[in-house]
C-alpha cells in the first residue's frame, strides 16, 4: 500500500532529521527537549504548561521532567497564573533569556546548509501538504 510506504518515509525523515538536529543541540549541552522548550519560550511572553505542551508537542509528563530540570539549572520561572490560579504561568529567566539568545541562532546556522538545499516553493508546496495530511489523520483520534 503506497499510502503505508509514505507514512514509513516520513518517519524516517523525521528520525534522521532528529538525529541531525539532536546531535548538534547536545554538543551545546542541552536535550533536544530542553533546547525545544528554551526555543518555544524565547521571545515569547510566559505560556501555560498546557500551551508549552501544545507548541512543543511533548507529552505532559515528559514535559514535566524537562521544566523541573530546567527550573533547577535557574533558565526557566514557573509562577501561579493570575488570570487561573490551579495552572502555572513558565517564562525564561534572564539566564535562560541569554542562553536562547545564544544557542538558537546557533543551532539555526547549523541546520542552514540542511534547509538551503530545498527551494522555498518546493518546501511550502511540501508543507500544505503535510497540514493536510494531519488533518485528514486528525478526523481519526480517539476522543
Amino acid at each position: 500500500m503506497i499510502f503505508l510506504k509514505t507514512i514509513r518515509e516520513l518517519i524516517n525523515v523525521a528520525r534522521v532529521f532528529e538525529i541531525i538536529s539532536g546531535t548538534h543541540i547536545r554538543s551545546l549541552g542541552l536535550t533536544p527537549g530542553q533546547f525545544d522548550v528554551i526555543a518555544t519560550l524565547g521571545n515569547q511572553p510566559p505560556m501555560t504548561c498546557t500551551e508549552l505542551a501544545n507548541k512543543t508537542l511533548m507529552v505532559k509528563g515528559n514535559l514535566t521532567v524537562i521544566i523541573d530540570g530546567l527550573l533547577k539549572k535557574e533558565i526557566i520561572n514557573r509562577e501561579v497564573n493570575p488570570e487561573d490560579k490551579r495552572s502555572s504561568l513558565i517564562s525564561l529567566t534572564k539566564k535562560g533569556g541569554d542562553l536562547f539568545n545564544s544557542i538558537f541562532p546557533e543551532h539555526m546556522q547549523f541546520i542552514a546548509p540542511i534547509c538551503s538545499q530545498f527551494e522555498n516553493e518546493e518546501t511550502e508546496q511540501l508543507r500544505l501538504q503535510l497540514v493536510e495530511l494531519k488533518q485528514k489523520l486528525i478526523e481519526y483520534l480517539p476522543d
